[in-house]
């Protein structure tokens, strides 16, 4: 391992939505950790956690026409990742597809399926990339189904409020686990749907169900319940917590519960004993070495008024030429979709766009 793996790493910040992340609060809270990223900042959306609907696209598209009109004073540079299933040309394991990840400021998961999240996402090289480039200081924006998927265990809302399977949990992504902190995150706290005739509260569950859940999990794991239209920033630098929104967020282990509300911090430590791993800690050595490679890349790139360090071709043919225009019509228009399948089309003719203030620049990627 070289002298650069041996770094330590200064993880980004974790924001997590109890709900409501197109909502005028998700917009505050965007805009909190949007403060206190580099400028002009590249956004990663990833379809995965609703990667299992016919619309998956429309569902985080709807994420970031919110992020195009309601914070474009931000600048941002966004892409959607379409890592939808493996074994599919749309694989959260294809190296190609993820590519963006390796230059994200920001990178976001949002509504969708937690269990479907987790088995698409365990051990796949998205999640080691994600991994990666948090704990180099990109920060994470995770809400509904993403929250839950990566507690220490996920709760299987679909399977158990809609299907009726008996109460159980399944192990989640656990990415605090690296950090000594067994969270079990559920979003929609607070949730009121069911009004007076059905408690809906505690993600669906209703607090008599939450209660028996609660007795089935290891004795040492913290529930972090947070309430719609509320959002809990976790800085591990500042090893403190922040909230951000309408309502408050519940603390809950074995023999107590703490309530804090909106405006309230408190420390991570309500969460265990906080660890800050090694950079690589359960990441294979290859996509650590990646990661650090091209965040020094990066660095040259902010230096350089955000032009990529990589050769940019100025005569390349006039096929892609032609799809670079039809793209750039559609996202004019804010035809996202049919925006990205040109990108896509223009990747399998061996060349990369690359979205810049300035414009795109076309790479050769032979």
């Amino acid at each position: 391992m070289d002298d650069k793996s041996q770094l330590p790493p200064t993880p980004g910040l974790i924001a997590l939505f109890g709900s409501g992340e197109t909502s005028p609060t998700g917009h505050k809270i965007f805009d909190y950790i949007l403060q206190k990223i580099p400028p002009s900042p590249r956004i990663v959306l990833l379809e995965t956690p609703a990667g299992f609907e016919v619309n998956s696209a429309q569902v985080i598209r709807r994420v970031a026409d919110f992020i195009h009109q309601h914070l474009a004073n931000y600048n941002p540079i966004i892409d959607i990742i379409p890592a939808r299933a493996r074994g599919t040309p749309f694989s959260p394991d294809d190296p190609e597809i993820l590519e963006p990840l390796w230059q994200a400021d920001l990178i976001f998961l949002g509504p969708g399926s937690p269990t479907y999240a987790v088995r698409q996402l365990r051990d796949s090289l998205a999640w080691q990339m994600i991994l990666a480039r948090h704990r180099l200081g990109a920060t994470l924006a995770l809400a509904s189904a993403a929250t839950i998927a990566i507690s220490s265990y996920a709760l299987p809302v679909y399977e158990i409020y809609k299907v009726g399977e008996d109460l159980h949990w399944k192990p989640g992504l656990n990415l605090f686990g690296s950090f000594g902190l067994p969270l079990v995150l559920i979003p929609h706290w607070n949730n009121h749907d069911g009004g007076a005739e059905l408690d809906t509260s505690r993600c669906f569950m209703g607090q008599v169900r939450f209660t028996h859940l609660m007795e089935m999990l290891p004795v040492d794991q913290i529930v972090v319940g947070m309430d719609e239209k509320t959002g809990l920033i976790i800085d591990q630098n500042g090893v403190t917590c922040h909230i951000i929104g309408q309502g408050g967020v519940s603390v809950l282990r074995t023999g107590y519960e703490h309530r804090y509300h909106t405006g309230q911090s408190f420390p991570l430590s309500e969460g265990g004993p906080y660890i800050k791993p090694a950079g690589d800690d359960g990441l294979p050595l290859a996509v650590w070495q990646q990661a650090i490679a091209m965040a020094s890349n990066k660095s040259l790139v902010q230096k350089n008024n955000n032009i990529s360090p990589s050769t940019a071709i100025l005569s390349p043919p006039s096929e892609i030429l032609e799809l670079v225009k039809q793209r750039q019509v559609a996202r004019a228009n804010k035809d996202w979709t049919t925006a990205d399948i040109i990108r896509a089309q223009i990747l399998t003719l061996g060349w990369k766009v690359e979205d810049t203030n300035e414009g795109p620049i076309l790479l050769d990627r032979g």
